[in-house]
């Protein structure tokens, strides 16, 4: 399948065209379409791993290190989004939970609703 792509910026046009191999019977739309939601859902969670967590400037390198720090990251990036008491963004709820043990607390206390 074959996707021609063009890009507006200002006065600026720019284009692209892209070529899939895919077994599916659909549009280069529908195709597009469904590229761009799974790109929003990776940006979306990478984007704030890496401004709240500082995911990039990890170090961990040997063993099962990476992963395991990896699913913890997940974990509490999920208890900060479920806890609502607070009106701040992901990386202030977790400063505040790093300064403040009743907020810590608070924000456990998710897993258990």
């Amino acid at each position: 399948m074959m996707v021609r792509l063009a890009r507006r910026l200002g006065a600026e046009v720019s284009g692209e065209t892209r070529y899939y191999i895919s077994s599916a019977k659909t549009s280069a739309a529908r195709l597009l379409r469904h590229k761009r939601s799974l790109w929003r859902i990776e940006n979306s969670l990478h984007g704030v791993l890496d401004v709240a967590f500082r995911e990039d400037e990890a170090r961990l390198r040997k063993g099962h290190g990476t992963q395991n720090f990896a699913i913890l990251r997940h974990i509490a990036l999920n208890l900060l989004k479920q806890e609502t008491t607070c009106k701040l963004g992901t990386f202030n709820k977790r400063l505040k939970a790093a300064w403040d043990l009743d907020y810590l607390l608070t924000v456990l206390a998710t897993l258990f609703k």
